[in-house]
């Protein structure tokens, strides 16, 4: 496929770093010089420095025929042109990032395939985490009917240094699996003889309905928070809020400004709206924090939300995410005093991903702090895959089969599980691994 990105920001430096990977034919168009050469050092892709709401930059990206347009620039504007422009070029395939309400509307009417807000997928996240209580990630495959649940081993888990295999002996109908581990900054697939050490960030796939038994193993407790505290006045804190309360949640906003503490009293009426500094901890007391609560931190600053986190957690909160603009701390801190993090830019990205891959694969999701990616495929009429046992199948270290949806039915397969034409496998995955997994489908 070839891939225009413009914009070089987190997103789009992201997603060509992400697309280049996989052996797609990437061009990455920025309008800073310095921010172009920075990002033509750090990736296998062509960099070209200029405007990208220009159809004669777009020109010079060297394709016969561009299949895709990704513009997730930093300017709406920049990006609904770049999409208009791309519509006269004859591209056939766009995707813009745009956050003005009224802009979205004038870049539908373009036949651009999909527009996405960072600030809703990322407070979409933080939704699903905050119902969740004590996971990192909580993503759903096969309708629903299988999970890959990230979260952290602590001390309180009585399986501290015992390998995968033996924790598997002790169940005697294991209907979930560790698929990964991140430790210590390296993302590894598991394999039975993986030993759980305190810190690792774990991945496990599951049926929906099974989920308390790994919950238990790893020491941890599974509850929605009764109460939620958000840290900032920023417009994620304001939609997610928004969010919260159409959900009944108890939902309370401090923010140190009092212009933005006035306009949120007025456009949050089921919020309680605080004016006071989020990380000092006579304001996080005054609230009445306790173990039932969760506190997101969502300032503009990330040295803020740290703190802010570290100091709720402090006080007696029991859950802290915090909001991170810097990609290179979201699943870098998860585990030391924060539950998990979130990054507006990240949440985008996972949304166009999913889109580019749709077809024989049905969802894609990157797993932030990690190098590992989940795909949801099917395996089609000719795969080499039909008719094998995953045992027969040798798949290299690099991938993991944790979940299979057959016939509406998801469960999570074993060694001897034998794979049929028309199967939903949830597949884990290495950048070095995704091609493999993608060949399972056989188209």
């Amino acid at each position: 496929m070839q891939i225009i990105v413009v914009g070089a920001g987190a997103v789009g430096s992201y997603l060509a770093e992400r697309f280049s990977v996989e052996g797609q034919d990437v061009v990455v168009i920025e309008s800073d010089p310095v921010r172009a050469r920075q990002v033509q050092a750090e990736l296998d892709a062509l960099v070209i420095t200029g405007n990208g709401a220009s159809a004669a930059t777009l020109e010079k990206a060297p394709f016969d025929e561009p299949d895709l347009l990704v513009a997730v620039s930093s300017s709406d504007a920049v990006n609904v042109l770049a999409c208009n422009a791309a519509t006269k070029l004859g591209i056939p395939r766009k995707i813009a990032r745009v956050e003005d309400p009224q802009l979205k509307a004038d870049v539908e009417a373009l036949g651009v395939d999909l527009v996405i807000d960072p600030g809703e997928s990322a407070a979409r996240d933080l939704l699903t985490l905050v119902n969740t209580g004590h996971v990192s990630e909580h993503i759903a495959f096969a309708d629903g009917g299988l999970l890959l649940v990230g979260t952290y081993v602590t001390g309180e888990s009585p399986f501290v240094g015992t390998s995968l295999s033996e924790i598997r002996d002790q169940v005697d109908e294991w209907q979930w699996l560790v698929v990964a581990i991140v430790r210590h900054g390296e993302t590894f697939i598991a394999r039975g003889g993986t030993t759980l050490e305190v810190g690792d960030h774990v991945l496990f796939m599951a049926t929906a309905d099974a989920t308390d038994e790994p919950y238990e193993m790893l020491g941890l407790s599974e509850r929605p928070a009764e109460k939620v505290i958000i840290l900032g006045g920023t417009r994620l804190a304001s939609m997610t809020a928004r969010m919260l309360a159409e959900r009944g949640v108890s939902t309370t906003i401090i923010d140190r400004d009092r212009n933005r503490c006035r306009t949120f009293a007025e456009s949050l009426p089921d919020t309680v709206v605080v004016c006071g500094d989020p990380t000092d901890p006579k304001v996080l007391e005054e609230v009445g924090l306790d173990e039932r609560d969760a506190v997101l931190a969502l300032t503009g600053w990330d040295g803020q939300n740290l703190l802010g986190c570290l100091v709720a957690k402090a006080i007696g909160a029991g859950e802290v995410i915090a909001r991170f603009s810097n990609t290179d701390y979201v699943g870098m801190l998860g585990g030391f005093g924060i539950d998990a993090t979130v990054s507006a830019r990240l949440s985008a990205a996972n949304e166009i991903l999913r889109f580019v891959r749709r077809g024989v694969i049905f969802s894609a999701v990157t797993i932030p702090g990690s190098d590992a990616e989940a795909l949801e495929l099917e395996v089609s009429p000719g795969s080499p895959a039909a008719g094998k046992s995953l045992a027969e199948l040798h798949l290299p270290k690099s991938l993991i089969v944790g979940g299979l949806q057959r016939n509406g039915t998801a469960f999570v397969p074993r060694g001897n599980t034998v794979i049929e034409e028309g199967d939903h496998l949830i597949v884990v995955a290495l950048p070095d691994g995704i091609r493999v997994a993608e060949k399972l489908s056989g188209d």
